[in-house]
C-alpha cells in the first residue's frame, strides 16, 4: 500500500501576540525563534524525513501557501530549505484556514490526483520529530481510507487560550473517535475538561484526502468552495507562485477550518468518520510571550534569557535583549522585550492581551506594528539609521547577483556611499561601478537602479533629502521581482 502525502503548509499569521518580535510585514513564522532555523524552515523540514521512517508513505514537497505580501520571504526560506522551486500559493489579502486550504486541495485535485493531505501551520514548535512523524504514519493510514483525522494535544494544565476537543472511544491502539469541538473555555470550565480526561487540546493539524475535504466543503460551507474555484480560474502562474483572481477570493467568506467543517462532522454525520490522534510530542503554538517562556531553558530563578541581559533579584521572568544591554532589578513574573525601534514590558498574566498594543499603533497611524527597524525586500534588506526634518539614512544591504528595480522618485534624491561589495549604478543613460569608499548623487527626477554584480553582500550607506521621504514615493519601470508601484517599496 503506497499512499501519496502531501504536506499543506498555512503560513498566514501575523503573530501579534509577540510584538513587538514578530511585526504584520516579518511575522513569527519567519523569525528564528526556537534555534538557527526559522518557525517555517522546521515546518517543511518536518515531514522531509518521513519516507525513511514510513517506507509506505510517499511525501511530496510542501506547498505553502501565504499572503502576497509574504511571497519572496516564504521563497527565500523554502529555498534555504532546498526547495528551490518549489509552488507556492499567494493569497491576496487573509481569508483563515479554510479557503486557505481549500485552494490547495482544488489546485492538487486539477492535477488529475487525489493524496492525503497533511495540514499544518507554519508558526508551530515540534520538538520530538520523530514521534511525530510516527504519528502522521498513522494518520495517513486512516486518512487513507477516508477518514478525517486531527492531532490533539495532551494538556498538562487548564489552558485557556486553546480551544479543545472531546474525544470518545477508542478507534485502535492510538487514535479515538472525534466527539465535538469546544471553544476557549474560562477557568472554570477549562479545569472540568482537565478533571475529565476526556478533552485534549486542539492543535491545528488535519490530515485527509483532498477530495473529503472537498465533499465535505461542498456539504457545509459551499460559498467558500464557490469562490475559491472562480478565483483559481482567474488566476494566473508567476514564476514559482500561483496567483488567485483578487476580485474572486475577496467574495470568499473568512472562516476557520474548525468552524467551517470539523465543527459539523465531528459526530460522523454524512458518514464520514472523524478521528483524534493524541500526542506528547513536545508542542507549542508560540502563541504568546508566556508559552515562549515555557520552552526556553530558565537559570534558576526561573527566568527565560535571551540577549546581553543582568537579571538582578528577577524571578520568573522572559528577558529578551536584540541590540541592547537590558538590566532588570527586583522584579517577579514580567515579560520585558527590547528590539532596536520598541520595547514591550508586561506581566505575564497579560501575555494574551500583547495584540491590543498593535491594534493601537494601527489607530496612530504608526509603524511599529508591521515592519522592524530592519525591512527584508527580494534582494537583501534595509535598517534606518537616521531621520529628521527633510532627510532620512539608511544601510541596504544587496544580496550577490540582486538588484533594485529600475526607478525614479518625484521627491526626493539620494547620496549612495558604498561601504562593502561593488555597485553597478544606473544613473540617467549613465551606467559605472563603485567600489568601497566610492559614492555617488541620484538627483530628483531621475532614473536609476543599483545592482550587486559581485559575489559577496554589497553594503551602501542611502542618505535621502527631499520634502516627502515616505516608502510609497516611487515609479517603476522594470522589476525582475514583478511589483507594482507604492508596494513593498525600494
Amino acid at each position: 500500500m503506497d499512499i501519496q502525502l502531501q504536506p499543506i503548509v498555512l503560513s498566514g499569521g501575523s503573530g501579534t501576540r509577540l510584538w513587538p518580535l514578530s511585526r504584520e510585514a516579518y511575522p513569527k513564522q519567519f523569525l528564528p525563534i526556537t534555534g538557527s532555523n526559522s518557525l517555517l524552515t522546521e515546518t517543511v523540514l518536518r515531514t522531509h524525513a518521513l519516507e525513511d521512517s514510513e517506507s509506505y508513505l510517499q511525501s511530496r514537497s510542501p506547498l505553502v501557501v501565504c499572503n502576497e505580501s509574504h511571497r519572496f520571504l516564504v521563497a527565500e526560506q523554502l529555498r534555504l530549505a532546498g526547495f528551490e522551486d518549489n509552488p507556492i500559493i499567494l493569497e491576496p489579502f487573509g481569508r483563515n484556514t479554510a479557503p486557505a486550504l481549500t485552494l490547495a486541495a482544488e489546485l492538487i485535485l486539477r492535477d488529475e490526483s487525489d493524496p492525503v493531505l497533511a495540514i499544518m501551520p507554519s508558526d508551530h514548535l515540534i520538538a520530538q520529530q520523530q514521534t511525530f512523524r510516527s504519528l502522521l504514519g498513522h494518520a495517513a493510514r486512516l486518512a487513507h481510507n477516508n477518514q478525517v483525522v486531527t492531532f490533539g494535544i495532551n494538556p498538562d494544565k487548564p489552558e485557556t487560550g486553546f480551544g479543545y476537543i472531546k474525544i470518545g472511544d477508542k478507534i485502535d491502539e492510538v487514535a479515538s473517535t472525534l466527539v465535538a469541538f469546544e471553544e476557549k473555555p474560562d477557568p472554570a470550565t477549562a479545569q472540568q475538561y482537565i478533571e475529565s480526561e476526556q478533552y485534549v487540546w486542539n492543535s491545528g493539524i488535519f490530515v485527509m484526502r483532498a477530495s473529503i475535504w472537498i465533499q465535505l466543503l461542498n456539504e457545509y460551507c459551499p460559498k467558500i468552495l464557490e469562490a475559491c474555484r472562480t478565483a483559481i480560474e482567474q488566476g494566473q502562474n508567476d514564476g514559482q507562485f500561483f496567483r488567485v483572481g483578487s476580485t474572486q477570493f475577496e467574495a470568499c467568506p473568512s472562516i476557520s477550518i474548525d468552524n467551517a467543517v470539523m465543527e459539523n462532522i465531528s459526530n460522523n454525520t454524512g458518514g464520514i468518520q472523524a478521528s483524534v490522534l493524541p500526542m506528547d510530542v513536545g508542542w507549542s503554538d508560540l502563541g504568546s510571550w508566556s508559552s515562549l517562556r515555557e520552552i526556553h531553558e530558565k537559570d534558576t530563578n526561573g527566568n527565560a534569557i535571551r540577549g546581553d541581559v543582568l537579571a538582578n533579584d528577577t524571578q520568573n521572568s522572559l528577558l529578551y535583549s536584540e541590540s541592547r544591554f537590558l538590566a532588570v532589578m527586583g522584579v517577579d513574573d514580567l515579560i520585558v522585550v527590547e528590539t532596536p525601534d520598541a520595547v514591550l514590558v508586561a506581566h505575564q498574566d497579560k501575555s494574551q492581551d500583547i495584540k491590543t498594543i498593535t491594534e493601537y499603533l494601527k489607530i496612530e497611524s504608526r509603524s511599529e506594528h508591521a515592519v522592524h527597524s530592519k525591512v527584508h525586500r527580494p534582494w537583501g534588506d534595509y535598517q534606518s539609521i537616521d531621520s529628521g526634518a527633510r532627510y532620512q539614512v539608511k544601510r541596504l544591504t544587496v544580496k550577490p547577483g540582486a538588484s533594485l528595480s529600475l526607478q525614479m522618485h518625484h521627491h526626493r534624491a539620494e547620496h549612495w556611499i558604498v561601504v562593502r561589495g561593488t555597485a553597478r549604478v544606473t544613473r540617467g543613460e549613465d551606467s559605472f561601478l563603485l567600489g568601497e569608499n566610492q559614492s555617488t548623487y541620484i538627483p530628483l527626477g531621475v532614473t536609476h537602479r543599483l545592482e550587486n554584480p559581485g559575489n559577496i553582500d554589497l553594503e551602501i550607506i542611502e542618505v535621502q533629502s527631499g520634502s516627502y521621504l515616505r516608502e510609497d514615493d516611487i515609479v517603476r519601470f522594470e522589476d525582475r521581482y514583478n511589483r507594482v508601484d507604492g508596494s513593498e517599496t525600494d
